[in-house]
């Protein structure tokens, strides 16, 4: 058996199961906010164009994908980020959402058995963790701290530890603080990556909720065109359909960036069978050409955040993000005491951030906080909320 099952830890959803086990709370209706997944509406044009092609499982879909979902992923990148023209045949590639992908990278890439092949910030998307592990190696975390502006922090990576590296993980913007990651960061990382010659794989489902319209983030391949490095050598993105359209069902997402890791990640995906069904494939290039219910969605959370927020930061030191759904505040109390008494006083259920990260040198970056995921509709969102301050203002 692979030896990188027995290091694998619970998810956390399976340790807030446990936490929640014998808690009973009031007669409140539960509201939950853990899981990021998106309450809005699937997009009713993309589900019509999903049930017009449904003719289309009658056949076997292609590993590369169609040319017509390639093409609207590469036109999107090109508009979305500014990038020069894609390559849709060489540098993009769709993916069974970018879970998925994100963890059958580091198969593809890592030597097995290589100490310090990879690195990850902390707190993290545990799927990082797991695939290093059963990659065959031990993840090198980076600390991501309120002191940094919650950027992950590589100083205490040396050029030795870099030497080691060979695949490093972003998730930018961040899950769960929302920081943005600057261009000039992400440009130093590239030439780390051009001179160590390790693989970035820059997780950006979040990129497409953001705040203010005039500052959408920017991106890896921004940071490498920038650079004029076209050809984004040593740079892979992740992007899905989840977020960003409201269908984390559709599993639909991409890998775009650097042609000859493309090449290499298809290869391995062929022997894998992991090819998106042709029928979302249809589905995903009509929702990839749409930007009006990208606008409405961001609209929906800005209203939440604005209507949110006032009332939150009063009582819970809490900051708008620069991106994402989530809000990730300090507790007055252990992050887990916290969670567990917000369940059983006012039946709102959060995540401690302790399970979102490791204890590294005895401090685990994630404690003394939780992640709350403004996913349900507005009027919930608000009522979660004024139930949370009605709690904490009774004392804790």
């Amino acid at each position: 058996m692979n030896p990188g099952f027995e290091a694998l830890q619970p998810y956390p959803f399976q340790r807030l199961a446990q936490l929640f086990e014998g808690v009973k709370p009031g007669d409140q209706p539960r509201i939950t906010l853990t899981v990021g997944e998106p309450g809005h509406p699937a997009p009713s044009f993309v589900l019509e164009a999903l049930a017009l092609a449904l003719d289309k499982a009658g056949s076997y879909p292609s590993t590369a994908g169609s040319d017509d979902l390639r093409s609207a992923i590469a036109d999107w990148l090109a508009k979305r980020f500014g990038l020069p023209p894609l390559d849709p045949y060489r540098q993009v590639l769709p993916v069974n959402g970018t879970r998925e992908a994100l963890f059958a990278i580091a198969q593809a890439l890592v030597t097995p058995g290589t100490d310090g092949a990879v690195v990850c910030p902390n707190p993290f998307y545990q799927i990082y963790e797991g695939a290093a592990l059963l990659a065959g190696s031990t993840p090198t975390f980076v600390p991501v701290l309120a002191e940094t502006d919650f950027q992950p922090d590589f100083s205490e990576l040396s050029d030795r530890d870099w030497a080691k590296v060979e695949l490093l993980y972003l998730c930018n913007p961040g899950n769960p603080a929302g920081a943005v990651i600057p261009q000039q960061q992400l440009q130093n990382l590239i030439r780390l990556a051009r001179e160590h010659n390790f693989v970035i794989a820059s997780d950006e489902c979040y990129s497409e909720i953001y705040p203010d319209e005039d500052k959408p983030p920017g991106s890896l391949l921004t940071a490498a065109a920038a650079m004029g490095y076209s050809d984004y050598r040593n740079c892979l993105v992740f992007h899905s359909l989840s977020k960003r359209s409201n269908l984390p069902g559709l599993r639909s997402g991409f890998v775009a960036g650097d042609a000859d890791l493309i090449a290499r990640f298809l290869r391995y995906r062929t022997y894998h069978g992991c090819a998106m069904p042709p029928h979302h494939q249809a589905a995903s290039a009509v929702a990839w050409r749409d930007e009006h219910h990208v606008l409405s969605n961001r609209a929906h959370y800005r209203s939440k955040f604005n209507k949110v927020l006032p009332l939150l930061s009063p009582v819970l030191a809490t900051d708008h993000p620069e991106a994402g759904f989530y809000l990730w505040p300090q507790t007055p109390v252990d992050d887990t005491e916290f969670a567990t008494q917000l369940l059983a006083r006012c039946n709102v259920a959060v995540l401690p951030g302790q399970y979102l990260g490791r204890p590294v040198a005895g401090m685990n970056p994630g404690a003394g906080r939780v992640r709350i995921a403004l996913v349900a509709e507005e009027t919930i969102c608000v009522e979660a909320a004024e139930r949370i301050v009605h709690c904490l203002q009774q004392g804790w």
